[in-house]
């Protein structure tokens, strides 16, 4: 690692627990009562997702949010401390809550409904310098419910820039739907564009990926774009690299597994792995990410994910 650089990866980005119903005898209708016979609490939130998954891997991870002063706030510290993730630079704020998703899974389809909480307070002002000059790679994400950060990307990025680092951001999706971020001013301070297929075509007002792609296609970011049982699809500097996603029998949840898709493809690429192994690797970290529930659970190490990679099979299509 570079002399004065002790964080492989800065994280900047929400907080919150993942309150995860499974097994639900129907799916969720208003004005009934209905049984989930599996329930699951958990570290939610895209970018502590990914976090924990990239110190599994093997990074060394440190993490800049903010949470409130109660009991989720409590767990959410904890977790990130049992995955190894730097929370020196983790605020709490007394008079604000912890946010919060509830997720409702049945027949592989799911709905989510999440409160933002402490995640919303957030400014790019309030992330240290020190941060940068010991860092060598800067990830956000669900930069939608961040309104203080979304608003700075473009300073934030340039910022990690003028400090030496490489970056990245999943966008995730909008719940608003109105996608009001200048792409075309973030993609000049960005290395590695991570969001889904839906994400990018509604980013950019697009009718279908082909058309997304060709948007974007003049800028060096390096854009992958994660299609879920399709595979992914890797586009730099006009050439474009498709991967088949993995046959998973013992699939529980996809929670988190595009969150697993950035960790280990980012956490590979530090490692300084070619661009095409790191898209082998984000694919097989999400593939193993869906085989137990909630986000994190099923990355225990780089060994182990490597191992159960032992056992799965591309699909054919």
């Amino acid at each position: 690692m570079s002399e004065g650089k002790t964080n492989d990866i800065m994280v900047i980005g929400e907080l919150n627990v993942d309150l995860i119903f499974n097994q639900l005898n129907k799916a969720p209708e208003f004005g009934k009562e209905q049984r989930a016979d599996q329930m699951t609490l958990t570290l939610g939130s895209s970018s502590a997702i990914f976090a924990s998954n990239c110190s599994s891997l093997g990074s060394n991870v440190a993490f800049c949010g903010k949470v409130g002063g109660d009991s989720f706030g409590d767990f959410v510290m904890k977790s990130l401390n049992q995955k190894n993730v730097n929370a020196d630079n983790v605020f709490t704020e007394q008079d604000l809550k912890t946010g919060a998703t509830v997720i409702f899974n049945h027949e592989g389809d799911r709905m989510m409904v999440t409160h933002p909480g402490a995640m919303e307070h957030m400014t790019v002002d309030e992330i240290p310098d020190e941060l940068f000059k010991k860092s060598r790679h800067l990830h956000t994400s669900a930069i939608f419910f961040q309104p203080g950060i979304k608003k700075d990307l473009v300073k934030m990025f340039s910022k990690a820039k003028e400090f030496g680092l490489t970056t990245s951001m999943d966008t995730q999706w909008d719940p608003e739907e109105k996608w009001e971020i200048d792409i075309e001013k973030i993609l000049p301070v960005l290395d590695f564009f991570l969001p889904n297929e839906d994400e990018l075509v509604a980013l950019t007002g697009s009718s279908n990926l082909d058309e997304a792609l060709e948007k974007i296609d003049g800028f060096d970011t390096c854009v992958i774009v994660k299609r879920g049982t399709k595979g992914a699809l890797m586009q730099k500097n006009g050439e474009k690299t498709s991967i088949n996603a993995y046959q998973v029998d013992d699939f529980v949840d996809a929670i988190g597994a595009g969150d697993s898709f950035d960790a280990g493809f980012i956490s590979s690429f530090l490692k300084g792995k070619s661009l095409d192994e790191s898209l082998k690797m984000g694919n097989l970290t999400a593939a193993v990410s869906t085989t137990a529930a909630g986000g994190t659970t099923a990355i225990k190490s780089f060994d182990k994910v490597i191992e159960k990679g032992k056992s799965l099979e591309l699909s054919s299509s």
